[in-house]
């Protein structure tokens, strides 16, 4: 199953990959924004408000964890283009060179 899963995660592009942790990361602060502005408005009893800020403290440490994901994935994007780019200055060169 392990095999399978990675295998399938390496199908996905990284841009693909940036937009779902983006998305993940945006339904979380849409959550925590709601979290807050109950915590605000709303009389909550003790239990409840500890178990509000609970929630809230889970969903900052969520967006952090995404926040380092999508440095990383920004950082191999970054990587991969700078590729693309050699390799079409190289076959530039070569075209130019032998062809033209």
């Amino acid at each position: 199953m392990t095999k399978s899963r990675t295998t399938k995660k390496e199908n996905i592009s990284v841009a693909s990959e940036i937009d779902r942790v983006e998305e993940r990361k945006l339904h979380c602060k849409n959550n925590l924004e709601r979290a807050e502005f109950r915590q605000r408005k709303e009389q909550l009893s003790d239990n409840e408000r500890l178990a509000l800020e609970d929630e809230m403290t889970l969903m900052n440490i969520r967006i952090e964890k995404y926040e380092k994901e999508l440095q990383v994935l920004r950082g191999e994007n970054r990587k991969n283009m700078m590729l693309s780019v050699a390799l079409l200055a190289i076959s530039a060169l070569f075209y130019y060179t032998f062809i033209y």
